[in-house]
């Protein structure tokens, strides 16, 4: 498929100085790109290149095999529609007529709406679950009402692409989760082409078909996040010194406990979590097995220590994992038993169980 939006060896910058250079991408038309990347990387300098409110520096933007400059801005403004993190302060105005705002590009000089417009304006507002706001003076909205009323204006444009820098900025995390599940039932059932940043990384990998990794003056990746992420890119991208990214659930996990194991946790079936986050907030330092290295309580273990004994998926616990775990069972202090089902392919966490007690370490069940 053809792309719709389209970059060359783009550059972007204020003042004539370049920011960003080699910036090249394509985005074929209903599919949802996300930028991520650390606060001054330049994501919203793109997006505003992007839009026609800053020059490129060099290079050249293609926007349905035409050059964006070449564009003429009412055509451009049906085509793409814009919501940025610029703060909008309509004075005296309803939300219905701040939405009917989005209407402009269709309107004759007067702006006179025709009953056609008036009934986007209703369906933009549904769309966003926002139609209880439409008789509401926009100025005494809650930042989050806000962002929802500008998303159902830029919508009422019926664009073909929508640009929106940070949407999820002033949204509660059911609003962040409705707003992204609606990009994406617009870009499939509408075939809408879609560009935003995002600070949250993890519902950027969940919510995109595609991602641009900002960094410094370069892109470090481009591609299908499931393609592209990795534990050591995210650490790159973002510079992170204490924590860890897990590609496996998209998200970002908090530094572990140093120090020698206290507590040894005896895990299984994603029981062993709890217990995980539970000592990492004590900061106590903990060591657990035996986990078979598909269960997803071994996922989250290897980010917060590195004391974690593991065994093959599908197969039998082995005497070798068994006399490691014992050995790091047998110095710490305490005994989690998570609760974990015991079968035949892990007997061995049991028996972990009754070397504790015969050794007099103190074992506790771990309240579920």
């Amino acid at each position: 498929m053809a792309a719709y939006l389209k970059t060359e060896d783009l550059a972007v910058g204020y003042n004539g100085q370049p920011l960003i250079r080699d910036i090249c991408f394509s985005l074929e038309k209903g599919k949802v790109l996300t930028l991520i990347g650390p606060n001054g990387a330049g994501k919203s300098t793109i997006l505003k290149t992007l839009t026609r409110q800053l020059s490129a520096l060099h290079g050249a933007v293609w926007l349905d095999g035409r050059a964006l400059r070449d564009w003429a801005p009412r055509p451009l403004a049906q085509r793409m529609a814009v919501l940025l993190t610029d703060r909008v302060r309509p004075e005296l105005m309803t939300c219905a007529e701040v939405v009917a705002m989005g209407r402009y590009p269709y309107t004759g000089l007067l702006g006179r709406l025709s009953e056609a417009d008036a009934a986007m304006v209703d369906r933009a507002l549904a769309l966003v679950h926002a139609q209880e706001l439409a008789g509401r003076d926009f100025a005494t909205l809650s930042d989050g009402q806000r962002q929802r009323v500008l998303l159902a204006r830029a919508l009422c444009q019926e664009p073909e692409i929508l640009v929106l820098d940070e949407p999820t900025a002033y949204l509660d995390i059911r609003h962040k989760i409705e707003l992204l599940e609606l990009l994406r039932k617009l870009a499939r059932e509408q075939k809408l082409t879609v560009l935003l940043s995002l600070h949250e990384l993890d519902l950027a990998v969940k919510s995109s078909a595609l991602l641009l990794c900002v960094q410094g003056d370069k892109i470090a990746a481009f591609g299908p996040p499931e393609q592209i992420l990795s534990e050591e890119l995210i650490q790159q991208l973002y510079g992170l010194g204490p924590g860890a990214y897990n590609p496996l659930f998209g998200s970002v996990e908090l530094a572990g406990p140093a120090g020698d194991p206290k507590v040894f946790v005896v895990a299984g079936g994603g029981c062993g979590i709890p217990c995980y986050r539970a000592l990492q907030k004590q900061g106590l330092p903990f060591a657990t097995g035996i986990l078979f290295e598909n269960d997803i309580d071994c996922q989250v273990a290897r980010s917060l220590t590195g004391a974690v004994v593991t065994a093959p998926a599908f197969e039998p616990m082995g005497p070798d994992q068994y006399a490691q775990a014992a050995a790091l069972l047998e110095r710490c202090e305490l005994v989690l038993d998570a609760g974990g089902p015991i079968g035949s392919l892990n007997h061995l966490n049991q028996r972990l169980l009754d070397l504790a007690r015969e050794k007099q370490i103190p074992v506790r069940r771990a309240q579920r």
